[in-house]
């Protein structure tokens, strides 16, 4: 009788040893890494954009590198921001690995990036299980999508450190039940916050750079929102010697206390000090 042999544990596995490496390869630089994971057409290329926007605004040192099956149609998009922008096409490949990942950045990541924003193949399934050296996992869903895609997709969902929602400016009409999505994203993903934007309307404009960057200051992934821009105002306040701080365009919708943020703020963990996703898990 052949033996089974499970090639997946053994492919996650050393997947998991060059995200721990790289992981701790960006931080001694400086660099954290922001892993979006969607289905395709969710919107995040157009968040994305709005966010390096914001960024460049702000002074943030960001870069993107963006993944897809064929085309480099996103990282012209997003090129338009100014900022550095590297396509990535995998042949045929639903995924991004942390190998594949390194070995991208090698002589283009500039030295001075603090978030490296990672745009990964428009997949629910694939990606999910891979860690890409990130120390913040955001999976997005568009309004669109119906509100039982965190049930369908439990493990991209359930691992997420934030959740985002696109597209609200047409909720309305297409009757999005918002209640329900967050009752299914709490089902598989207990206490994690979730957020909605518009790219097209502004509204949620900068929450995503705001918890990155938070992050990047060695916050917990999972600080709320609004804790995560008032620790973005202390640093922008503390940088220009307590000038005007920056204003945010659009508005904040909804935003929603984690559940274990006493035990974050207690113990915040660094960008160093970052695990793997499916660390989480517990």
């Amino acid at each position: 009788m052949c033996r089974v042999v499970d090639l997946q544990q053994a492919v996650l596995a050393k997947n998991d040893v060059c995200a721990h490496e790289l992981r701790a390869e960006l931080a001694a630089r400086g660099t954290i890494v922001v892993n979006l994971l969607s289905s395709p057409g969710s919107g995040k290329t157009a968040l994305l954009e709005q966010e390096l926007l914001l960024a460049r605004r702000r002074g943030v040192p960001v870069a993107a590198l963006t993944a897809d099956l064929a085309t480099e149609n996103d990282a012209m998009r997003l090129a338009r921001s100014g900022v550095p922008v590297k396509q990535v096409l995998t042949d045929g490949l639903c995924h991004l690995e942390a190998g594949m990942l390194g070995a991208h950045l090698e002589d283009w990541l500039p030295e001075d990036t603090r978030l490296l924003f990672v745009e990964n193949v428009g997949n629910l399934v694939c990606p999910a299980s891979y860690d890409l050296g990130e120390s913040l996992r955001v999976a997005l869903a568009s309004v669109t999508e119906g509100e039982d895609k965190p049930l369908k997709y439990p493990t991209a969902f359930g691992l997420a450190q934030l959740v985002v929602v696109t597209k609200t400016d047409i909720a309305q009409a297409v009757g999005f039940d918002e209640a329900a999505f967050r009752a299914n994203v709490q089902q598989v993903n207990p206490g994690v916050e979730v957020v909605l934007t518009s790219a097209r309307g502004g509204a949620g404009a900068g929450l995503l750079l705001d918890r990155a960057v938070a992050v990047a200051d060695g916050a917990s992934p999972h600080l709320p929102v609004m804790a995560a821009r008032t620790a973005g105002h202390l640093h922008e306040h503390g940088q220009h010697g307590g000038g005007e701080l920056h204003s945010h365009e659009g508005g904040l919708l909804h935003a929603h206390p984690h559940a274990h943020d006493g035990d974050d703020h207690a113990h915040p963990q660094t960008a160093g000090a970052a695990t793997s996703p499916r660390a989480h898990r517990s």
